[in-house]
Order: C-alpha cells, then sequence, then structure tokens
C-alpha cells in the first residue's frame, strides 16, 4: 500500500473510530434522546455553516432540493432520536448489533428507487441476521424495546442512506449534510415547541453534558461528514464498506472498556452478534466481487 493510500486507510479507521464513539456518548449524556439530536444537529449545522464561509463555498440550492433535504433531514433527525432510544433504554453493544441489519433493509428498499430486482442473495444473508437477532431476542428479552428501536432506526438509517446516494449525483456532500442536518434541527424545534419542551431547565445542562454535546456534534458529526467525503474518494468502494462495518466492533469493545458490566453480555447474544456481524462482512465482500466482475464484463465487450 503507498503512503498517500495508507494515511487515508488510516483517516477512515479514525472516522469510523469516531463514529463508533458516538454510541458511546449517546450513553454517558443524561439527556433524552430527542434534546439530545436537537442539540446535535443545531450545532454540527453552524460547524459546516461556519466552514463553508470560512472556505467561501456557496450555500445556493433549488427549491426543488430545497424541499428534498427537507424531508431527508426529517428523516436522519428521526433515525438519530430512535438511535439513542435504543442506547438509552438497553445498552451500546444490543442498540449496534441490531443496527447492522441496515445492509438487509437497503436490500428491500433500493430495488425501489434503483429499478433494479430484488438480489436473492441479499434476502438469504437477510433471513441469517434475522436468525442472530432471534438468538439475541430469546436469551437477552430484557432489551427488547432496545432492540425494537434499533431495528426501527437501522430501517430509516437505509432508506435515508438510499435517498442520499441518489443525492449526491448532483449535490457535493457537504451541501446534503449541511441542509439536512438543519432542517432536522428545525423539524425537532417545532415539535419540542408545540410540546411545551423549551423551558429554563431544557437548557440547563451539566458541564460534562455540555463537553460530550460539543464532542457529538464537532468531531463525531461536522468533521466525521466533512472529512469521510474526501478520505472515500481516494480508497477503493471494497476498502471503504468493509472498514465502515468494523464500527459496532469498534463501539462493542469501547462499551466495554467504559462502562464495563452494564455492557457484559450472555454467550448466547455473542453468539447472535458474531452471526449478524459475519454476515455484514460477506455481504460486502459479495458486492465488492460484483462490482468488478461487472467491471471485468465491460472491459471485454470493450475489446471486443
Amino acid at each position: 500500500m503507498q503512503k498517500s493510500n495508507l494515511r487515508y486507510y488510516l483517516h477512515l479507521h479514525l472516522i469510523v473510530f469516531i463514529w463508533g464513539f458516538t454510541a458511546i456518548l449517546g450513553k454517558l449524556i443524561s439527556i433524552d434522546a430527542t434534546p439530545l439530536v436537537w442539540y446535535r444537529m443545531l450545532l454540527a449545522s453552524f460547524f459546516i455553516a461556519a466552514y463553508f464561509l470560512i472556505t467561501k463555498k456557496s450555500f445556493e440550492l433549488d427549491n426543488k432540493s430545497l424541499f428534498k433535504f427537507l424531508l431527508s433531514g426529517i428523516l436522519i433527525a428521526l433515525h438519530w432520536i430512535t438511535f439513542f432510544k435504543a442506547i438509552k433504554v438497553s445498552n451500546v453493544s444490543v442498540a449496534l448489533v441490531a443496527m447492522s441489519t441496515g445492509a438487509f433493509f437497503t436490500s428491500l428498499i433500493e430495488p425501489i428507487f434503483f429499478k433494479r430486482r430484488i438480489n436473492a442473495v441479499e434476502i438469504i444473508l437477510g433471513l441469517i441476521v434475522v436468525g442472530g437477532l432471534y438468538i439475541i431476542f430469546s436469551f437477552e428479552s430484557q432489551y427488547a424495546l432496545g432492540i425494537v428501536y434499533a431495528l426501527i432506526s437501522s430501517f430509516l438509517s437505509a432508506l435515508f442512506s438510499v435517498l442520499n446516494g441518489l443525492f449526491v449525483r448532483k449535490h457535493s456532500a457537504s451541501l446534503i449534510s449541511f441542509y439536512q442536518l438543519f432542517f432536522g434541527a428545525l423539524f425537532i424545534t417545532v415539535y419540542l415547541f408545540f410540546k411545551g419542551s423549551f423551558t429554563i431547565d431544557f437548557f440547563v445542562l451539566g458541564n460534562f453534558d455540555w463537553v460530550y454535546i460539543f464532542i457529538l456534534s464537532s468531531i463525531c458529526t461536522a468533521y466525521a461528514f466533512i472529512v469521510s467525503v474526501d478520505v472515500m474518494k481516494h480508497l477503493t468502494p471494497y476498502t471503504v464498506v468493509l472498514t465502515l462495518n468494523l464500527e459496532p466492533i469498534y463501539a462493542i469493545i469501547l462499551a466495554l472498556i467504559i462502562f464495563g458490566e452494564s455492557e457484559k453480555m450472555n454467550t448466547e447474544f455473542y453468539l447472535g452478534a458474531c452471526i449478524v456481524l459475519l454476515v455484514v462482512l460477506v455481504n460486502a465482500i459479495l458486492k465488492n466481487m460484483k462490482g468488478v466482475l461487472n467491471k471485468l464484463d465491460k472491459l471485454k465487450q470493450s475489446k471486443k
């Protein structure tokens, strides 16, 4: 591996580690999931806006795209709320393993938007994931609500990812991120306003909460969103996908180190978790192989 590529590869691992740390911060922050996401999205949109002003990037966008980003911003807000809810009512390990079902949900959603056939292999792999989750559910039933929240979050994440796959064809990732974060924060603001949540107590947070929220919104959101786009341009899709799939592993190990006993699960949980994570890695490898074979076919046809 060349030195330049090695630098980007290590940087990608740092970003994945940062994203894994998001779940840890969600557990450490004492406030409920909805205000947590409000602070995260609002502050992150400010940080990205500052980045735009410093680098003199344009905020210009047509009305049609604004409406699309409004809807997808609401989608990511709901995804993060259910994600942090899952962590709050269960623990980091349970939430992240259940979140690994995203690839299965994507295999069901992608054919609708990209007008392609449902891949039978992906469905089989998805059913194996369901089997892994069933093992966890059977022996860790006290975390049932957390698993449900995480599955909802995983579905919303898959839907959001597929939509973003359409958006990046026309707009830069940083511009998309800014408007989605801003509209997500706006959506939660309206919800909290009508709920009457904006009291003096709402803005009174512990010192550590402010520190954790600052790290979450600046490093884990704004920085990771902006930098990841540039890093991924210099690496193969296979390397990127495989590395991204290490996020739950990083986070689970971190959770065991930081939270100790509350994150220790029984043997059956780790059996189910291994099944889920292994399927996720196999799916990534198969997708890469398919991409390579398609390129080879096109190359052969061009030579004829």
